[in-house]
């Protein structure tokens, strides 16, 4: 177990994929996924997009995840 994991739950992060990035509250870590609530798609060149409901991502896929400064509780 990771101990930035434990850490990082129900605080605000960022999600960083090979082609986007999601922001959003880590709300769950279920096995191989993250859940992440209250969530915004983050691409180069657009504006923040709001994503309705949760979002799922696959641990394997996650280049790295950020833990925001005061973000979250």
């Amino acid at each position: 177990m990771f101990a930035w994991r434990r850490t990082a739950v129900r605080k605000k992060v960022v999600v960083n994929l090979a082609d986007k990035a999601f922001m959003g509250i880590l709300w769950a870590k279920r096995g191989p996924l993250l859940v992440l609530r209250n969530a915004e798609l983050l691409e180069a060149g657009r504006a923040p997009q709001p994503v309705d409901g949760e979002v799922i991502v696959e641990r394997a896929k996650v280049e790295f995840t950020q833990v925001l400064a005061g973000g979250g509780d």
